[in-house]
């Protein structure tokens, strides 16, 4: 009987390399299943579910939503600062007024993802970047942002309609 060095297990260097392109294929198609699955949920309408969305978002939502219902808007004019800019470019965001409601459905079912996996900076990054886009609609609501010549850029509208689904604080009208 032929024995096997430990860390071995056998293999030639051939068959490690296909075993590893293999499992990666099916990480690959696991994911790109999952991405697909969200996409859509987008199209169907029912991308929010109250089981999926973290915790994160809806304490999030929920403060965007109380300060609107109080005071009607956004009472605060919160502009972003350089650093807050530059972390939504490290992770290649455009600006809210430059988003269209497809790319932030796609960020959302990203930060949904990140904010559910088990990696501290990707939860971190994921909470930073939905505090980060709240901070920027309230600026964008409070400064009356009306851009009426160009119906692309309406990301804006499609993040104050998740919050307004997910808050436990919003009633319909």
């Amino acid at each position: 009987m032929a024995t096997v060095k430990e860390g071995n297990y056998g293999l030639d260097s051939q068959q490690k390399e296909t075993f590893y392109k293999g499992v990666k294929e099916l990480v690959n198609q696991v994911n790109n299943a999952t991405i697909e699955a969200c996409k859509a949920k987008i199209s169907s309408g029912t991308i929010i579910e109250r089981g999926v969305v973290p915790d994160s978002h809806r304490r999030t939502a929920d403060n965007f939503m109380i300060i609107k219902k109080i005071f009607g808007h956004p009472v605060v004019h919160s502009r972003l600062n350089q650093e807050e800019r530059s972390f939504l470019a490290r992770y290649d965001f455009n600006p809210l007024e430059f988003s269209t409601s497809r790319q932030i459905q796609e960020e959302l079912i990203l930060l949904k993802k990140w904010s559910n996996s088990r990696n501290e900076e990707l939860e971190y990054s994921s909470d930073r970047l939905i505090n980060i886009r709240a901070k920027e609609l309230r600026n964008l609501i409070a400064t009356n942002y009306v851009d009426i010549t160009n119906d692309i850029y309406n990301g804006f509208k499609a993040l104050e309609k998740y919050f307004e689904n997910i808050s436990k604080y919003h009633t319909e009208r």
